[in-house]
Parts: C-alpha cells; structure tokens; sequence
C-alpha cells in the first residue's frame, strides 16, 4: 500500500500594521540601530496595538487568507492546531478562539507549546493526523503577540522580538508531494537559559513577580546561541543525510528567523548559498512560532510544484527540528 502523505495546499499570513524600528527604539532604549542589525540582522519588527486584542486576533486573519486562497468555507476544515507561547488566555486554548471567530465549527482544537519550534512540532502532528486517514483538512496556525512578553526596558530582548502569524491549509496528497519527514528533539534542561520566570503553576502571579518584571522573557544570550546554531544546523544536516538529499537537490532553506548568524551557520552546514535561504528576519524580527509559516507566506509565489523544502527551527525547552517538505502546487 502506497503511503499517503499530507501536503501544504495553501498559505495564509498576517503582520500588524505597526512597525517598532530600530530609530524608535533607540528613544526607548539604551541601543543603536548598527549595533541591533550588526548582531540580529533586526531593522524593524511588527507590533499588534489596540485594546483587547491577541494572539487569535492575528491567527484568525492568516487562516481566514488561507482559506480564501484555497476556496473552501470555514465548516470544512476538520481541525485547527495552533502554537503558540502567547495565548490570549491561560484556557480555553487560543485555537478555540480562533475558530469561534473565524467560523470553524466543524474542527476540534488545541495549542501547541513548543516556543520556536512550535510551528513544526504542529505541523509534524497535523500531517499525522492526515496520514491516518481519518482528517482531510487540518489548519495549523503559527502566532506569537511576542510584545506582550517583552519588556521593553531590556535592551538584550526587545530588540529582537515582534508579532505576527502563518497558517497552512494540510491535506492528503494526490502523489508524492507533502511533508516527508521530521526530526524533532527536546531537552529540558535548557529551560534555565531560556524562560519566563513568574505566571505558571510552579510560580504564580504575585504582585511581587509583576513588580520584579518576572512575566516578561528571560533569555541568557551567548548561551542559547551557542545551543541554537549548532542543534539548528546539526539536525538540519542530519535530516538531509537521511533522506540522501544534497545541497543542490534542495529549492529551499525556510529557518527560524531568530538570528542572522544562527541562519547562516545552518545555511552553512547544509552548504547552500544565500539565494536559497528565506529571510525576513529584517522586516519582522522573531515571531517566535510565526517566523516560518510568514516565510511561507511571502516566498509563496517562488514556490513550485516537486520543491524540495527544509524548514528548521530552535525554540526555549530547548526544543529544535528540522522538516522536508516537497511543494505540491504552483501558484498563479
């Protein structure tokens, strides 16, 4: 029996209108536009403004694109995975929201938590639940409102983060395009460097850990670059030993935009030039579990049918994987 495999059939993608340049903040902080681009390749990020609104403000706007784009309503799709590490609430899961608001009430839905990596680690559940037979159209949706963890007093972090959101349509393929293989990893050991401090079970809000700014991210630089550039590149390669596919087999590079240097490392290591590497990390800074689906978004129409894709990642956990893709269709 031939495998069934899942293919990305459409890309939806949302950035607010706002945009929190490097000028701006150098009024705010402590920092200068050449040294944030020299060290993150940052130049302006996205920033959601207005009152009462979210992280599924922003899914819903990508995945009601998406589906636009693939001509379908929204009571057709199955299920809805969302990552990400800024929900609108603790419960009910931000997937709920953004079916509720988008009309999806056909699809059962919840979060994935995996920061960085988020995005694959849903996908690589998404394209299982395809695979099974059991779903024909699963969306999962990457979003992050990163500036409602940030503290912007911090010169280390709010550099490098803005907010945004991707979502991908999954179906069964018609032939050998679709998600081919992932390597996912974990380790839990590296939550010391990367974390927030204060608002889970283990510390809960206080109006001590408000006052003591321990709601926002915590991030031990030198140490989680070190990490990323190599478990990003490694299982990168790894991947492509794998499945015998060299560098010019590969169409595309689609990394984590976290860090200039941690994507040329992994580019690098895969040795592939720049001209296949997608990088937005310039317009929109880190949206966490965002960043790979808005590649998605806007390199869509250089996509082609029978691309090979690799899509990486590095997140807090430390979680980290990389993903084949083979493009399944061309886009007008």
């Amino acid at each position: 029996m031939d495998k069934c495999y899942a293919a990305i059939t459409a890309v939806g993608g949302y950035v607010p209108p706002y945009k929190l340049t490097n000028q701006i903040l150098e009024t705010m902080v402590d920092t200068n536009d050449e040294w944030i681009r020299s060290r993150t390749g940052v130049e302006e990020r996205r920033i959601l403004k207005g009152e009462g609104l979210g992280s599924s403000d922003m899914g819903v706007e990508a995945v009601n694109e998406m589906l636009k784009k693939r001509g379908i309503g929204a009571e057709e799709v199955d299920c809805l995975i969302c990552a990400t590490v800024t929900p609108d609430m603790v419960f009910p899961a931000t997937a709920n929201i953004i079916c509720d608001k988008g009309g999806l009430k056909n699809a059962f839905s919840f979060d994935v938590g995996a920061a960085c990596s988020g995005f694959l680690y849903a996908l690589t559940v998404g394209t299982s639940l395809v695979e099974s037979g059991r779903y024909q159209k699963v969306v999962v949706v990457g979003v992050d409102k990163m500036s409602s963890i940030v503290d912007y007093s911090d010169r280390a972090t709010c550099i490098i983060f803005g907010d945004g959101a991707g979502a991908v349509l999954l179906e069964p393929a018609s032939g050998e395009e679709g998600v081919k293989d992932s390597i996912l990893r974990s380790d839990g050991s590296g939550r010391q460097y990367l974390h927030m401090k204060a608002g889970g079970s283990v510390k809960p809000a206080t109006v001590e850990s408000v006052l003591a700014k321990e709601h926002y991210i915590y991030q031990e630089g030198q140490a989680v670059f070190k990490f990323a550039v190599k478990g990003m590149a490694d299982v990168s390669y790894e991947l492509m030993e794998r499945n015998n596919l060299t560098a010019d087999d590969i169409a595309w590079l689609v990394p984590h935009q976290a860090n200039l240097r941690i994507i040329d490392a992994t580019a690098n290591r895969m040795n592939l030039p720049k001209e296949k590497v997608m990088i937005n990390i310039n317009k929109f800074g880190n949206t966490t579990a965002a960043t790979i689906p808005l590649c998605l978004w806007e390199w869509e129409n250089q996509l082609h049918k029978g691309d090979n894709i690799i899509l990486a990642a590095f997140g807090g956990g430390f979680t980290w994987g990389a993903t084949w893709v083979k493009w399944a269709y061309e886009t007008n």
